[in-house]
């Protein structure tokens, strides 16, 4: 089980990308959540196999259809042990 932490920058809240990514999250089975961050920015904690971490870190660079993407950063993180995807409320 690996853990990484996305954040996505760009035309990202407002677009559906929580909703989006919470999808494309449970169709690899990961955990984790998705939270709008007071800069604009979408914060996504997400844990599951590097196979399914590196297919989601793709979508992230695409999102939803109305979103625009200028930027992702990725950093791995210990583990959580997070029971579900779900997405939480922003700022």
């Amino acid at each position: 089980m690996k853990h990484h932490t996305f954040r996505i920058y760009g035309r990202v809240q407002g677009v559906f990308f929580r909703q989006s990514s919470q999808k494309e999250a449970q169709k690899l089975g990961l955990t984790g959540y998705a939270h709008n961050e007071p800069d604009g920015s979408v914060l996504i904690e997400a844990e599951g196999s590097a196979e399914a971490l590196s297919a989601f870190e793709s979508w992230c660079r695409k999102g939803p259809a109305n979103a625009r993407v200028d930027r992702v950063e990725v950093q791995e993180a210990p583990a959580q042990g997070y029971q579900k995807f779900e997405v939480r409320r922003g700022e």
